[in-house]
């Protein structure tokens, strides 16, 4: 049996006001908790145990999910008292593993939707007989991530952590936040104090001699630590762009969860989700967007690639675009807001309020 570490610990800090009552990994995407698309893929790879290392708002995830038998897994629960970073999170993880000293241990993080082969991940790290395996990915613009190039065998060369100067870009390949370890190199990482798997686990072990293999996919990949690629995710899922066996439901230009209600006359495209207890009324127009639970879209409101927290308002005829509500906010009709606006959870916003057009 094939086990585990999902890193789920971080504050979510850049998706604010989504992650102040919510950790970042159970913000709902295309309808369900964002990991539980991740929880879905391990088991469709045969991944049967998965430890999740929390820390921020821990005590959601287990009321939620259990011991993972209706998700046909099990599910072992270690909480950081204080945030150890990815390399400490994964060594105190790692106690909660049964894997033999030599047998492979998957660990990723709980922020990235991919496309990923797991098992072939796994495949290629038992092929190459490697101390750790990195699933890499290539993008146009690497200035923003860990590059880690590699020579023609695969094995990894360097680490350079988000470089600073243009002499530093030596590949557009980037470190995709996806691992396979050997067990007894996680024992190797040190216990009780914050490490960085990044900075200090993967260079140290390259100092050492170890082998680090490089296997670089390009499938579907996005970080969602900033709101709009979240939203962009959870269309995408919606839509089938990427594959999860977690989406409760087909392929489609929208999402309408049991219990919502969607007025006739509404119109929901671009992978948009409508929450349970959620009411759009007619005339509304959404987008590319993901309404949560208990969320009031008014008439003639027209939202395009947003997120409507819980238990939100949004007034008649106003206009979103590219913007995230808080929780139980307030939005007035005939406002217009975009390009990243966020509305603080419970905040209210009176009628015509804000305006970027002159009409």
């Amino acid at each position: 049996m094939t086990e585990a570490v999902l890193l789920v610990g971080g504050k979510g800090t850049r998706l604010r006001p989504l992650t102040l009552n919510t950790p970042k990994p159970m913000v709902p995407a295309a309808g369900v908790p964002f990991i539980a698309h991740q929880l879905a893929r391990a088991r469709a790879a045969g991944v049967g145990h998965v430890v999740l290392a929390t820390s921020y708002l821990a005590e959601v995830f287990e009321p939620y999910f259990g011991d993972g038998s209706a998700h046909g897994l099990r599910l072992t629960y270690v909480t950081e008292k204080e945030p150890l970073g990815t390399g400490g999170a994964i060594r105190s993880a790692a106690e909660a593993l049964t894997t033999g000293p030599r047998g492979p241990v998957l660990v990723f993080n709980g922020d990235i939707l991919t496309g990923l082969d797991i098992r072939g991940l796994l495949r290629r790290h038992e092929r190459a007989r490697a101390d750790v395996t990195l699933h890499l990915t290539r993008v146009a613009d690497p200035r923003a991530f860990g590059l880690v190039p590699t020579d023609a065998d695969g094995r990894v060369l360097a680490f350079t952590e988000k470089p600073g100067r243009p002499e530093e870009i030596v590949t557009d390949q980037i470190n995709a936040g996806a691992y396979v370890f050997r067990r007894d190199v996680i024992d190797t990482i040190p216990a009780g104090r914050p490490v960085s798997v990044e900075r200090e686990t993967f260079p140290g072990l390259l100092a050492s001699g170890a082998l680090l293999h490089g296997v670089v996919d390009t499938s579907y990949w996005l970080d969602l630590g900033r709101p709009a690629s979240f939203v962009q995710a959870s269309a995408d899922l919606v839509r089938g762009v990427v594959r999860s066996p977690a989406v409760p439901g087909e392929p489609g230009e929208h999402l309408v969860l049991p219990g919502a209600r969607v007025e006739e006359g509404a119109r929901l495209s671009g992978g948009t989700v409508v929450g349970a207890g959620a009411h759009v009324e007619a005339g509304a127009d959404i987008e590319g967007s993901v309404v949560l639970d208990g969320a009031r879209i008014a008439a003639g409101a027209r939202i395009r690639a947003s997120m409507i927290g819980r238990d939100a308002r949004v007034g008649p005829r106003t206009a979103l675009d590219g913007v995230v509500i808080g929780d139980r906010a307030e939005v007035g009709a005939d406002n217009e807001l975009c390009d990243g606006a966020r509305v603080w959870c419970g905040t209210v916003i009176p009628d015509a309020a804000i305006r970027f057009s002159a009409a």
